[in-house]
């Protein structure tokens, strides 16, 4: 019988296991978080370099507890509103993606559907814009701040996460240890990859924010736990039958 089919018995031992897995996870990360900010500082600023991104490194200081603090690093830049080339191309390409949506077959529904989705965000943003782009609230540097701050934040969770949703499955102490360190390792390295190329968009101009925020921020984190869990999920019990 399938999983999803069968009945949950939670033991004690789960809810043991649970618990101790998630306040062992959530204590080392809150102790790992001042060097992993230093190695997400180091990564920025080799990507800054390396990449040749218009920007310095600003440092946010935060603190857990008295005795854990930590600074997250963020790139620093100035905003960059569109101009009139680079507001034209773009409504080309929203153009091209309406289009581009009519033209799939229905086959591919879900990307025609995404297709649009992308050309109405981006569309919303090149109106504002068109309008009144002196008044656009929000600079380069404050949302890359907050996606560094919420992307930590989203790996703090994946052990509360887990810890209703997998923990009480009736998987090994091993596996449950395993997918959390995979998932949250994943993520640690992930995110500074994201930052970098989502600065290196924002250089270009602010145009663009609403739609890296929206889509390509924290939905593709979500999307990336989504898969780690669908992955331990499809790995065979402690009480699956050996082939």
């Amino acid at each position: 019988m399938h999983r999803s089919m069968s009945r949950l018995e939670l033991k004690p031992r789960d809810v043991f296991h649970s618990g101790a897995l998630t306040l062992f996870f959530l204590a080392a990360w809150a102790i790992s978080l001042p060097r992993l900010c230093r190695f997400w500082q180091y990564i920025l600023n080799q990507g800054i370099r390396l990449v040749g991104i218009q920007a310095g490194l600003g440092l946010s200081e935060h603190h857990f507890t008295r005795y854990i603090r930590f600074f997250i690093p963020y790139p620093r830049m100035q905003p960059i509103a569109p101009d009139a080339q680079t507001w034209g191309w773009t409504a080309i390409a929203v153009g091209a993606l309406f289009v581009a949506s009519f033209i799939l077959p229905p086959t591919q529904i879900p990307l025609r559907y995404f297709l649009r989705i992308l050309g109405f965000i981006q569309g919303t943003a090149l109106f504002y814009f068109l309008w009144e782009p002196a008044r656009f609230p929000h600079t380069p540097d404050s949302y890359l701040e907050g996606l560094v701050t919420y992307g930590m934040a989203m790996i703090s969770f994946v052990p509360i996460l887990f810890s209703f949703t997998y923990y009480i499955m009736n998987f090994s102490l091993l596996q449950k240890a395993f997918l959390t360190t995979v998932t949250m390792t994943h993520l640690t390295l992930f995110l500074p990859l994201l930052i970098l190329l989502q600065a290196l968009v924002l250089e270009k101009s602010v145009l663009f924010m609403p739609l890296l925020y929206i889509v390509f921020g924290l939905p593709v984190e979500v999307l990336m736990i989504i898969a780690f869990y669908s992955w331990g999920m499809s790995w065979p019990s402690k009480d699956a039958p050996l082939s």
